[in-house]
């Protein structure tokens, strides 16, 4: 449908559908991905220690600039859809935004309780900033005052419908649904970042997104200051969601 090669912002917060997301995307034919491109940035510019550190830095470009300049660069003939998982955490207060514009972007979002339940099993410290709720608000913010407000997806109400969605997305987009979205062998995959193997288990045995089912986590401590803190942002944006 569509003759122009899309370039598709994922922004998400950790511990989302983002990963099984882009393994959809990446099972088109004419698709191409790129696993959290601003993650050595934000990792160089913030000095903060996550698992596998050293080689996440080592691994893609630690400069804003010429990260930024790969999202945007030409694409071969082939490729109709440029997918990008990004995490709107990377997205650091000083953190130029100006070529956010460039790309078509969609905001994925989840409960922050069942996120800080999920984050703190792989990483105990965590503030607000971690979980990326309030850093989606203001993108959200930011692409309504430049243009039209960016579709926002809720992982539960995909969950529940993932081909409604992913149909929605492909006609927004221009572009032709495939069912070859709906599922992909097993496996890790060249694409994925360095930090596969400390966050990715469950999505390198999966075969297709999840079936959705209710979580009631129980919070303790400072996963729970968290999920309070970002409880109004998330009610902005789920007020604000896609509902089909």
């Amino acid at each position: 449908m569509t003759t122009r090669p899309v370039r598709l912002a994922m922004w998400s917060g950790p511990r989302n559908i983002s990963t099984a997301m882009m393994r959809s995307w990446e099972n088109r034919p004419d698709c191409v991905v790129v696993d959290e491109p601003l993650y050595a940035y934000y990792l160089h510019e913030t000095g903060i220690d996550h698992p596998v550190r050293e080689q996440v830095i080592a691994s893609m470009p630690r400069d804003l600039s010429a990260a930024v300049d790969a999202l945007l660069a030409p694409l071969p003939e082939d490729v109709a859809v440029f997918y990008q998982k990004h995490m709107t955490h990377h997205l650091l207060p000083e953190t130029d935004r100006a070529w956010v514009g460039a790309l078509t972007n969609v905001l994925l979002i989840r409960d922050p309780r069942e996120v800080a339940a999920s984050y703190i099993r792989s990483r105990e410290q965590n503030e607000p900033a971690d979980i990326g709720v309030h850093q989606q608000v203001e993108l959200y913010a930011l692409l309504s005052r430049t243009g039209d407000p960016p579709p926002v997806l809720d992982a539960a109400d995909f969950l529940r419908a993932p081909e409604r969605h992913l149909r929605w997305l492909c006609t927004w987009l221009g572009l032709d649904f495939t069912p070859r979205m709906l599922s992909w062998p097993a496996g890790p995959r060249d694409s994925d970042g360095v930090w596969a193997p400390h966050w990715y288990d469950a999505v390198v045995r999966s075969t297709g997104f999840e079936p959705w089912r209710p979580r009631k986590p129980r919070l303790e401590g400072k996963a729970a200051e968290v999920a309070a803190e970002c409880a109004d942002g998330y009610r902005f944006l789920h007020e604000r969601r896609l509902a089909l």
